[in-house]
């Protein structure tokens, strides 16, 4: 009887595994509609725009998006709030037994089938691509800019990875940069800041990371995140 109170108790609980750019706008709507929410993240989160992902809360304690409180807590002590959202530190999902919520959003964008979270009988809806239909998840979300972007799929999967960025300002892959080198980043400019073509907005072990068009700087990873080299490794956002 304990297990289907909770369950009674927790109808208006969502649990969002991934506490990144899209996790977040996820968490704004579902809180706005009056829904308690918690957020989990891997221990080093490597959102690029920060300042609108409440993945920054688990550097400094709490996150301010679009008006919404995120406050940090150790996992085996968090729980739904009312007047604000949770963020932990929790990449396997374990707590979600405890919690037992009415739903369990995968929002992780790891673009690969993703691996199991514990959710026994809770239901499971995916955001964006390798996340299938009644295999890992009963419904999933469509995340691509040019395809059907938030439309809500019953069966099998949404658009697979292009490996190109969606085009936003007349750009594509140009509006991101990549880290050169394994390491954490060193930022020589900061969120907000206009760059011109060819300025040097980072560096990653000694090597230069510039922004390969002019306009504004809209992310910037963690210094305390670890990157790795390589094509997949974002580290910085510009945008016209």
């Amino acid at each position: 009887m304990g297990k289907w109170k909770q369950m009674v108790e927790n109808r208006g609980c969502i649990w969002i595994q991934g506490a990144g750019e899209l996790a977040s706008g996820v968490a704004f709507r579902l809180y706005h509609c009056g829904y308690r929410i918690v957020l989990a993240e891997v221990a080093k989160p490597k959102a690029v725009r920060r300042l609108v992902a409440f993945a920054e809360a688990v550097y400094s304690g709490q996150a301010m998006v679009e008006g919404i409180s995120g406050r940090f807590l150790p996992s085996e002590q968090v729980d739904f709030p009312l007047d604000h959202v949770a963020i932990c530190i929790d990449p396997a999902g374990r707590q979600i037994r405890r919690l037992q919520p009415a739903a369990v959003v995968d929002a992780r964008m790891t673009k690969k089938r993703p691996s199991p979270l514990p959710t026994a009988d809770i239901p499971i809806i995916g955001l964006g691509p390798a996340i299938r239909c009644g295999r890992d998840a009963v419904f999933v979300v469509e995340t691509h800019r040019q395809a059907r972007l938030g439309a809500l799929l019953t069966e099998g999967e949404a658009i697979p990875n292009t490996g190109a960025p969606g085009l936003l300002g007349g750009e594509t892959s140009r509006r991101l940069l990549r880290s050169p080198a394994s390491g954490q980043l060193q930022p020589q400019r900061q969120i907000g800041d206009l760059v011109q073509e060819g300025e040097t907005v980072a560096t990653v072990a000694g090597e230069v990371v510039k922004s390969q068009i002019a306009g504004l700087l809209r992310g910037l990873i963690h210094p305390e995140a670890e990157l790795s080299t390589g094509e997949s490794n974002r580290s910085a956002l510009v945008s016209r």
